[in-house]
């Protein structure tokens, strides 16, 4: 336990405790080691597919295969930035890096986002440039690679799913909507290989790229909210701010500050009044305060507690001294 002890001409007597700050961040994201293996093996097998799509385009002359592919050359990028994040959130904090390395998964997932973008106009404007002067398409050879670009994205979607890690989430929409699009090119050699009509692929292609559009402004946004350090979705302040105040011994709550260091990762910060009297009780209130913001995925709580009366209390401390309180 730390104290500093400060001399204070008010009745205020302000306590806490430490339990120091060598501690791992690192915390549930469905085990790293498998989302390190499911990422290396979702990069080596996009790539390759990559190649094969990009191949199929030109031989086909179709753009939604073409659009496709350049999904996939997005995704190999998306999952190598996961990648990066992940390994390098797996560091533990040091002391220029107090918090280790968890906002890179924040930041990779916000690039992620704006590469989304680029590529959704980038299809906008093709499809609108094919629309009013379609081309002969190779439906057969667009159908097949199509076929299996969908089957290589239901493996890798199957190996990212699940993680509650905004980056890896982020890598995973990337699959989710090459699957999407792969369906839809599917649809689309099929029609154009019984009707001839090649401006469907257009079509496709517009709608792939909306989708994109949408999902990367979702990601963006969630991005931004953790980087500008907002309350955190789907938590009502207010709850947290009464939960703490159910706490016995606590008699009023202050200052409060809610925000979240990376997707799975909260945080809290906040003045505790209380009539505790000696450390014991108020680090039986730490305690409880911190059982009872688990359930808001609270993984630090910087807690300062604040007496108005006090006349003894453990290990030396007496009134107008200070003692301040990191609890992790």
């Amino acid at each position: 336990m730390e104290e500093d002890h400060k001399h204070d001409n008010s009745n205020n007597h302000d306590h806490s405790e430490s339990h120091g700050h060598s501690h791992n961040h690192n915390h549930g994201i469905g085990g790293d080691g498998m989302i390190e293996k499911g990422l290396k093996f979702a990069i080596v097998l996009t790539f390759v597919f990559f190649v094969v799509e990009i191949i199929g385009g030109f031989m086909s002359s179709s753009l939604s295969l073409l659009g496709d592919a350049g999904h996939m050359l997005r995704d190999v990028f998306a999952l190598m930035l996961s990648l990066g994040a992940v390994s390098l959130a797996r560091k533990l904090p040091s002391k220029t890096k107090t918090f280790g390395y968890h906002r890179i998964e924040v930041f990779a997932a916000f690039v992620n986002g704006l590469f989304l973008i680029i590529i959704s106009f980038w299809i906008f404007i093709e499809a609108f440039q094919r629309y009013f002067d379609p081309e002969p398409i190779e439906s057969g050879i667009m159908f097949i690679v199509a076929v299996i670009g969908l089957i290589v994205n239901i493996v890798i979607a199957f190996k990212l799913h699940g993680s509650e890690d905004l980056n890896v989430r982020s890598a995973f929409i990337h699959v989710l909507t090459d699957l999407i699009s792969s369906v839809g090119v599917i649809i689309a050699s099929v029609w154009i290989y019984f009707t001839g009509q090649t401006i469907v692929d257009p079509i496709v292609g517009f709608a792939i790229a909306i989708f994109i559009l949408v999902s990367s402004i979702k990601i963006i946004r969630e991005s931004v909210h953790i980087l500008l350090e907002f309350t955190p979705p789907g938590i009502d302040f207010d709850d947290v701010v009464k939960d703490i105040q159910s706490v016995e011994g606590v008699e009023d709550v202050n200052n409060v500050h809610l925000w979240s260091l990376c997707s799975h990762i909260n945080v809290v910060d906040a003045h505790i009044q209380t009539n505790a009297s000696d450390l014991h009780e108020v680090e039986l209130i730490s305690k409880n305060i911190k059982a009872t913001l688990q359930k808001y995925n609270v993984k630090h709580a910087t807690l300062e507690f604040e007496c108005e009366a006090c006349d003894e209390c453990q290990n030396g401390c007496v009134i107008d001294s200070k003692v301040k309180v990191m609890e992790h």
